[in-house]
């Protein structure tokens, strides 16, 4: 069919939720779906009575390289049907009413599902489609609903972003990323030995310059300036670069002091 080219090598991560569209509208938006779940490390995929049958063209269109889902999805006729191997079921609903059942928030669920395939279980989460969201009958086979807190005065997601938010706090549930990182490059953070040789010479030479001729305020200036660069985490190739710049600006003190005013600048 147009559009499948292979894609990405995408497989099964353990035992990871299944994720269940119920009476899916638009093929770009169960596209756009495999392409959610890939983000997120989810792979099973299950269509309940999809509007247009399956396969479909524009899916893959939109799956952006997650074929091996599409290609992989099955296909039932009823909630029943395609939760009936599974033993804890959640589903997705923006306002629920008139039912009695736990309400988590998509974190909140994805901490209970984690727990759940660590116990070797298989369970699923259901969306609603398009346009009219999960009926009564669909939630009566869930064991908890899952309602996303976003701005109260717009919580509108198409089902793609919907199924988005559930795989990203599948993921992050147990993502070791931390949470704040310097971006190096190739390069690597310096040491306190590095970062200590070079304020060392800084200081040597602004004393050497007379800018910590105050002997009372001289350790307190020293101490700020020992401060600032503590902070930054700078790589060895910014220390010297550093170096580089305090070296050359003795240089040219030394040349101004030649023939230029104090400035640095050359007399007229």
């Amino acid at each position: 069919m147009t559009g499948r080219d292979g894609g990405a090598p995408l497989a099964p991560i353990g035992n990871a939720p299944v994720v269940i569209l119920v009476r899916p509208q638009m093929a770009e938006n169960i596209g756009a779906t495999a392409r959610a779940m890939a983000n997120g490390g989810l792979f099973h995929l299950r269509l309940v009575a999809p509007r247009d049958g399956w396969p479909q063209d524009k899916a893959w269109r939109t799956a952006s390289g997650a074929d091996r889902i599409l290609e992989a999805a099955q296909v039932f006729d009823s909630v029943a049907a395609a939760t009936a191997d599974l033993t804890h079921v959640f589903a997705t609903c923006p306002r629920p009413r008139h039912v009695v059942k736990p309400v988590l928030t998509a974190r909140g669920a994805a901490a209970e599902l984690r727990v759940i395939a660590a116990r070797g279980l298989a369970s699923g989460i259901l969306f609603g489609p398009e346009r009219a969201g999960l009926d009564n009958d669909d939630m009566a086979a869930a064991d908890a609903l899952v309602r996303f807190p976003l701005n109260p005065a717009f919580m509108s997601l198409n089902l793609g972003q919907a199924v988005l938010v559930m795989a990203y706090e599948w993921w992050m549930a147990e993502d070791q990323t931390l949470p704040r990182m310097l971006a190096t490059h190739e390069g690597k953070v310096a040491n306190k030995a590095a970062l200590d040789g070079f304020l060392d010479h800084l200081v040597r030479e602004l004393d050497a310059s007379g800018f910590l001729r105050n002997v009372e305020k001289r350790a307190g200036m020293v101490r700020n300036i020992r401060h600032y660069f503590q902070r930054g985490e700078p790589t060895e190739q910014e220390l010297r670069t550093l170096h580089g710049i305090v070296t050359e600006l003795v240089t040219g003190r030394g040349r101004s002091g030649a023939g230029g005013d104090k400035a640095g600048r050359e007399k007229p």
